[in-house]
């Protein structure tokens, strides 16, 4: 018999990312939620076989392995469209008054493009990025997560930044 005690001791603290990876791979916060709920039945179901390691890693593994199973599901559905800020929603996407409302729309915009930019990005690169930098990843714990070798992960990362300077660059010189 599992506990419900551990099992939540493992998962729980690990809710905030897993959404934020699966609506990065889904492309909104609706699915992303489904996603989740998913992912988190999966990981109670098969947590026995949990070996200890790294419970972020695992639970973001089963979630990214959910998202793509919901997405090949819907007919192949083109991974992760544009999400807009208000899709993804949220009190924490709310821009902070406490330095002024010109310096929160500015901040609010820069927000905005950096999120078009990492939409962009081809998936494997997106999945790779969001789980470096967004959610602080080990090079190894993200080989784990999307069973790549290391030196793809490595690989992977840098592409996807230059990629974004690239095309935050391009976007400046318009």
């Amino acid at each position: 018999m599992v506990s419900e005690d551990a099992f939540a001791a493992v998962a729980l603290p690990h809710l905030d990312a897993a959404l934020n990876l699966a609506r990065w791979l889904t492309g909104s916060a609706a699915d992303a939620e489904d996603v989740v709920q998913e992912a988190m039945v999966r990981a109670l179901t098969y947590f026995s076989s949990f070996r200890g390691g790294s419970s972020r890693a695992w639970i973001l593994q089963i979630v990214r392995n959910t998202a793509y199973g919901a997405l090949k599901a819907r007919h192949g559905e083109r991974l992760a469209g544009h999400t807009s800020f208000d899709e993804a929603g949220g009190i924490e996407d709310l821009p902070d008054l406490a330095d002024g409302p010109e310096k929160s729309l500015m901040l609010a915009d820069d927000l905005s493009r950096i999120d078009g930019l990492i939409e962009r990005l081809p998936v494997e690169l997106r999945e790779t990025l969001v789980l470096r930098e967004l959610e602080e990843l080990s090079y190894r714990e993200i080989a784990h997560v999307t069973a790549a070798p290391i030196g793809t992960v490595m690989s992977r990362l840098w592409r996807a930044r230059k990629m974004l300077v690239r095309a935050a660059a391009e976007g400046e010189a318009r």
